[in-house]
């Protein structure tokens, strides 16, 4: 095991290739930066390789864990090298697998919360439902209005605020979004976000959503269904799979991802620190 340079660029594009939806975080970052050497940041891969010298396997190290390809009996070797490094991480996600086997090996601070089994939906074609016009890619103009729906968003999914230690790196990203075109809303009479939801991850091959959000007066009246068919048919115009995962309790999402036209294609796991 070692960490990748940029030689290894080649090897992991072809290790993200072989699930594209799964792997769809890695192979994002590949097609933005071009290359699996350490970022500016400071995030680096490490890699597995085989008898013949080939990448077996791989695991991002940044603010969060990211396993690729990972079989359960290299988690331990992973482990190790993650509580070498002196990170600190805000989660583990990814198949889950691999995200719990590595979890499991870990011995360090406990985890906030295990999410153990969330569905990764993928869908590719038109969606069976008619999107919803309203919905728009927005502007830098919509940041106002945006920024306090992505925080109750993050607030409901995550148990924490965003913001609380600091905004600037959460609205830096939130501003990203918007710049790269991957931010969604439908917004009501007086400018507000009453649906919303985000390009997390795109690569050439798929794009993951995140972010899915409505506004709590509008739940219930179906602007989840047009909502995510109009952000459908916009990933669609970048890569032709279109993908996210969901919790597995979320039984209201679930069936509006279905009637979408979303089909469960694998697992994921998250696990927050």
């Amino acid at each position: 095991m070692r960490r990748l340079t940029d030689e290894d660029t080649p090897a992991l594009a072809a290790l993200a290739a072989v699930d594209p939806v799964a792997n769809v975080f890695v192979a994002a970052h590949l097609a933005a930066h071009g290359s699996a050497a350490e970022t500016g940041t400071g995030a680096e891969i490490v890699g597995t390789f085989d008898g013949d010298g080939r990448l077996a396997s791989a695991c991002w190290l940044g603010a969060n864990i990211v396993p690729v390809e990972v079989p359960a009996e290299h988690a331990r070797a992973y482990a190790d090298v993650i509580r070498h490094s002196r990170r600190r991480f805000a989660s583990i996600f990814g198949p889950a697998e691999a995200t719990l086997a590595i979890f499991a090996e870990l011995s360090g601070p406990p985890a906030r919360d295990v999410r153990r089994a969330q569905p990764l939906l993928a869908m590719e074609g038109a969606p069976a439902v008619p999107a919803d016009p309203l919905v728009r890619v927005t502007t830098l103009e919509d940041f106002d209005a945006l920024a306090p729906a992505c925080v109750s968003m993050f607030e409901e999914e995550v148990g924490y605020s965003p913001v609380a230690g600091g905004s600037d790196n959460y609205y830096r990203r939130v501003r990203q979004l918007i710049a790269e075109g991957h931010s969604f809303a439908r917004f009501g009479a007086q400018g507000e976000v009453v649906f919303k939801a985000e390009l997390g991850s795109v690569s050439p091959a798929a794009s993951q959503i995140q972010g899915v959000w409505v506004a709590p007066a509008h739940r219930g009246a179906g602007l989840s269904h047009g909502g995510m068919a109009a952000v459908v048919e916009h990933a669609q115009r970048t890569a032709p799979i279109v993908s996210l995962y969901v919790n597995d309790y979320n039984y209201r999402a679930r069936a509006s991802y279905r009637r979408v036209g979303f089909e469960q294609v694998g697992t994921f796991a998250t696990v927050l620190f």
